[in-house]
């Protein structure tokens, strides 16, 4: 009689996990979860790990809320799912209307999708098709930030520079232009990052005066681009390039799939720079992590653009899942805790407790630039080979997950992400774990 696999070896005989070299998993098996509770997750063998990245960045109030829970609940004893074509239902209609009104109606229309790479394709498609709609179809090219990242789709990939994932594709993906990152790490001598974000948008300038007829949108992470390591920057950048796209006529698309929904210690990343894109796309914290949702919302001249008594002049993108009900209230029980519990006010005390606690890691001399924007917090780890990033980021994980941290440093960037559940003990928690979890990969 075959012995029973445990539910790591079934997961990795039979799942293809993503972002993974599978045969690495042989030593390194996946975490087996059973439950999660709060901003903790619980693996079949009852050991607990504190989740300090939200799951990807997702789960804003932590696992299995009550609120959001019952919202799911309730949900499903009324409607579980219906198509968005030709119908429509409360959770979808009072979804878009709160999203707009956290935009102060600058941006009123939504248009509902299932992932962040899918409201990229929105938003680029969209672009592309207004421009066209408009009698422009040679403005079909579209800029991107160098290191930002998108998503993993073929039209996302194409705006998207980090090298890990675009590299083996190259030969699918559209030709775009790039432009220098605002990263404040790469300051001069003496320079601030106010003076990097100038320097960045100057080389946007020289771009638009090149090639702007030909340009339908410029793409953005607003103050933070994730996957690209952390990197920050001044919200000036986002002025200067809200005044470059009104002065060339591009459309500004604004990435808060990842720093949206109070990450950056807003609301809209793009609130800390008081201006508003032409598109804006939305998914990770969307949902509270509960369900795929995204959304792709624009201004009333882009919705305009596409009312016509002809279909093919209508915005020619669907998918089966749009606007899910119980997708949509999840959203709504995670929009209302936001106003119940003043998530925005008690997390600026959240990440002044971890910047508190972290400060030892400024006298670590193998540390570098330990910085935070809301409730993203990283810092850089010197290493005898920079070639080695990957192999320190597997360390790394591994020493957290003795910790009991779940943690995925980006090469030798580690960041925390955690939920908007901890409280000061746990922030305290959390930050001497991770400073031990550096110790022990660093034999210190």
């Amino acid at each position: 009689m075959p012995v029973e696999l445990n539910l790591a070896a079934r997961s990795v005989a039979a799942v293809w996990h993503p972002c993974t070299q599978m045969q690495l998993l042989a030593d390194a098996p996946p975490i087996a979860l059973a439950r999660g509770d709060g901003p903790w997750l619980y693996d079949t063998e009852g050991r607990r790990y504190l989740d300090a990245i939200s799951s990807w960045w997702v789960n804003l109030f932590g696992h299995a809320h009550p609120s959001i829970n019952a919202a799911i609940i309730d949900q499903l004893g009324r409607l579980e799912h219906a198509l968005l074509a030709g119908c429509t239902h409360e959770p979808a209609v009072a979804l878009a209307e709160r999203l707009s009104a956290h935009t102060g109606g600058a941006l009123g229309h939504c248009f509902f999708a299932s992932d962040g790479a899918s409201a990229v394709e929105i938003a680029l498609k969209m672009s592309a098709h207004w421009w066209r709609n408009q009698g422009f179809p040679e403005r079909c090219e579209f800029a991107y930030l160098e290191g930002g990242y998108h998503g993993e789709t073929v039209g996302a990939l194409s705006v998207t520079d980090v090298g890990l994932f675009r590299d083996a594709y190259g030969p699918l993906l559209r030709t775009a232009h790039r432009v220098p990152s605002p990263d404040a790490r790469q300051a001069r001598e003496g320079e601030s990052a106010q003076a990097v974000a100038l320097r960045a948008a100057a080389t946007v300038a020289a771009l638009f005066e090149a090639h702007g007829r030909r340009i339908a949108a410029l793409i953005v992470e607003p103050l933070v681009q994730c996957a690209g390591g952390m990197a920050m920057h001044d919200p000036l950048y986002l002025r200067e390039l809200r005044r470059l796209c009104d002065e060339h006529a591009v459309h500004l698309i604004a990435d808060e799939i990842a720093v949206g929904f109070g990450r950056t210690g807003s609301f809209f990343a793009c609130e800390q720079a008081g201006i508003w894109p032409d598109f804006m796309c939305l998914s990770k914290g969307l949902s509270a992590g509960y369900l795929p949702l995204s959304a792709v919302l624009c201004r009333e001249a882009i919705y305009a653009g596409f009312l016509d008594s002809h279909v093919e002049r209508g915005f020619l993108h669907s998918h089966s899942f749009t606007g899910n009900p119980l997708a949509c209230r999840a959203a709504l029980a995670s929009l209302d805790l936001f106003d119940d519990l003043d998530v925005i006010e008690q997390n600026k005390s959240r990440s002044a407790r971890l910047a508190h606690a972290l400060a030892p890691l400024h006298d670590n001399p193998r540390v570098r630039h330990l910085r935070q924007r809301g409730m993203i917090t990283a810092f850089d780890v010197l290493l005898d080979d920079p070639g080695t990033a990957r192999q320190f980021a597997a360390a790394f994980h591994a020493a957290a997950r003795a910790e009991e941290l779940l943690l995925r440093p980006i090469g030798n960037t580690v960041y925390l992400m955690p939920p908007y559940v901890l409280d000061e003990p746990q922030i305290d928690w959390l930050a001497e774990r991770t400073i031990a979890a550096l110790r022990r990969t660093l034999n210190d």
